[in-house]
């Protein structure tokens, strides 16, 4: 069987970038929403973070093992693995000592089907369809509904609209625009404090370890669509800024294996991200779409890539052949 490698066009440029250095900046950007997990929800907070890197780590290590393989765990990947896992899911409750359990639970079943399933069965990385955090939080959520909605509320919400989800209230407009930028509302760990995940846009962006393309496209697209759909400007705002959009949108639509490589297919890759998010919220069962949304359109990714590849510079479309002039036969009739 012949391997063909597809490239992008000329020129081509060598980078001393290595998976280790672009795993790293992510770690590095991915700090600050932990940090801020840390002040608004408590130290317990941490026991997830900890539970999911280090069952990443291990799931990896010890698959590759089994499997007489490299172990890969130098990476890097598998802790960012962990990290964006363990924003994804909500902080433990200790006044409710069951959730402590829970969550060593939920964060070991996460990891195992995020690294074995997703990423290590089907070639490792580089090779995954979806980006293995976002299976394993789906898988989750399916799995463990009730304890993935059992949210930790920060001690500074001191009223019913600010403690409560910001998707689950029915008038968005009435919530404090400081009040979600700050992250004091209940929510997964990693996805209420929209200040902490800016920072970590803003780093990534300056590192150039991701292209702003997608994330502004998808959360673009979303507040365009809610002010289409008359929700208004302070509504929409509230609403981009609620749920997983901002996080998902930064961390996990941006995966380099998941996510289109020209700038055209991320573009309109963020657009049918916030299409997707938009419609399911708007008119679906579920008040988040961030999720689905994104392991949808991870299943269209080489698609994508196959219909915005780039074009050489000064290459021509070649002409079409002539057809060549039907002969007859003394009789007429074409041969």
């Amino acid at each position: 069987m012949e391997n063909k490698l597809i490239v992008s066009a000329s020129p081509h440029f060598h980078s001393p970038e290595s998976t280790r250095m672009l795993m790293g900046n992510v770690i590095i950007a991915l700090m600050p929403s932990v940090l801020a997990a840390a002040i608004l929800f408590g130290w317990q907070s941490l026991i997830t973070v900890a539970v999911t890197v280090s069952s990443c780590v291990f799931f990896e290590w010890g698959y590759c093992r089994m499997m007489k393989k490299p172990s890969p765990i130098g990476d890097l990947s598998a802790v960012v693995t962990g990290l964006i896992l363990a924003m994804n899911m909500p902080s433990p409750d200790l006044s409710a000592p069951s959730t402590i359990g829970m969550t060593f639970l939920m964060g070991i079943v996460g990891s195992l089907v995020a690294i074995v399933i997703v990423k290590q069965m089907f070639g490792g990385i580089g090779m995954n369809f979806a980006n293995p955090a976002l299976v394993g939080r789906i898988v989750l959520f399916v799995s463990f509904t009730s304890a993935m909605n059992h949210w930790v509320y920060p001690s500074a919400a001191v009223d019913a609209l600010s403690s409560a989800t910001p998707l689950a209230v029915a008038d968005p407009s009435s919530l404090s625009v400081w009040d979600m930028l700050m992250g004091v509302h209940g929510g997964c760990m990693g996805e209420v404090c929209i200040l902490a995940i800016v920072i970590g846009f803003v780093y990534l962006c300056v590192t150039r370890t991701i292209s702003p393309a997608i994330p502004v496209a998808y959360i673009g697209t979303v507040f365009v669509c809610n002010l289409l759909a008359g929700m208004g400007l302070r509504g929409s705002l509230i609403d981009v800024m609620s749920g997983g959009l901002f996080f998902g949108a930064v961390f996990m639509a941006t995966d380099y294996v998941t996510s289109p490589f020209t700038l055209k297919g991320k573009l309109f890759y963020g657009l049918c991200l916030g299409l997707l998010t938009f419609a399911i919220r708007r008119f679906g069962s579920l008040t988040e779409g961030v999720s689905f949304s994104i392991l949808f359109m991870n299943l269209w990714v080489q698609f994508i890539n196959e219909g915005t590849r780039q074009t050489p510079y000064g290459w021509v479309k070649p002409p079409k052949p002539a057809k060549a002039p039907a002969q007859s036969d003394k009789g007429g009739a074409a041969k």
